[in-house]
């Protein structure tokens, strides 16, 4: 039961994450956004890698961290971009579906045709995705906004995955702190390339506490993984676009349509359904 919640836990703080990140870049440039969100997280997890007395990863492993943390920063930052336009309902569950299968496709690659229950995410993925781009009044055309950046965040977020899932050794914070590194480098030079001003912490709280939301979602989903079924911890904690949509839809009052919610339930399947077979 304690890993269940932990898993559930870590949903929970991934979405409301998402859900901040997409707030605060509302107001300030999704780079900018970046840089602090990457900060508050990196400040985490270099605590509990020092609280674990962890050693370096090898030179091979901080390799792959550098360059997971780089596509996942990108995603992030596209993330955050399609969030502010307001269709959280298209936007967050796009990205997630797009972020499980890349690593299922590279599976596929070296290992071959997945299983039914896979087969069948890709299927319910598909039609998640189309309820998702319907117009909210019924009309015929897309109302795709966001839709591209979204797709866009998805490869961010399964580049990540399927190179984080590649390192080997036992260190997981100090390499999370390498590819958080990289993450912050990157975000820096995508703010000095854009001449923009460094938001001061104090003026910009909300994209800090969507980094320590973050970071706090993978601490707790190693704590899953480590007191309860893998592919249970898997499960649950992919509900983490669900609580992004709910998220919106209370407190910013986003409207979601029936047939989007039909699209919102059809990827969260979808996602767990890919994550799990």
């Amino acid at each position: 039961m304690i890993g269940i919640l932990f898993a559930l836990s870590a949903s929970l703080s991934w979405g409301a994450g998402d859900f901040c990140g997409g707030l605060a870049a509302r107001k300030i440039n999704q780079f900018q956004v970046l840089l602090l969100t990457t900060s508050s997280s990196l400040l985490l997890l270099v605590l509990f890698a020092v609280i674990g007395n962890e050693n370096l990863p090898s030179a091979r492993d901080i390799i792959l961290a550098v360059v997971a943390g780089i596509s996942g920063s990108l995603g992030l930052a596209a993330l955050y971009k399609g969030l502010s336009l307001g269709n959280t309902a298209l936007v967050a569950p796009v990205a997630g579906v797009i972020g499980a299968i890349i690593p299922t496709l590279a599976g596929i690659a070296v290992e071959g045709l997945p299983g039914i229950l896979t087969m069948t995410g890709f299927a319910l993925a598909i039609v998640g995705i189309w309820l998702l781009s319907r117009p909210k009044d019924g009309s015929s055309h897309l109302a795709a906004d966001g839709l591209g950046l979204a797709v866009l965040a998805g490869i961010g977020f399964g580049g990540f995955l399927a190179l984080i899932a590649q390192i080997k050794g036992e260190q997981v914070f100090t390499t999370l702190v390498f590819s958080k590194i990289a993450s912050l480098a990157l975000a820096i030079l995508l703010r000095r390339i854009g001449r923009q001003a460094l938001p001061h912490p104090s003026a910009s709280p909300v994209p800090l506490l969507s980094g320590f939301l973050d970071a706090g979602g993978n601490i707790l989903y190693l704590f899953a993984t480590q007191n309860t079924r893998l592919d249970i911890a898997a499960l649950l904690s992919s509900l983490y676009p669900a609580a992004t949509v709910l998220l919106s839809s209370l407190i910013l009052k986003e409207k979601i349509s029936p047939p989007q919610w039909f699209g919102v339930s059809a990827c969260v399947v979808a996602i767990m359904l890919i994550t799990t077979g």
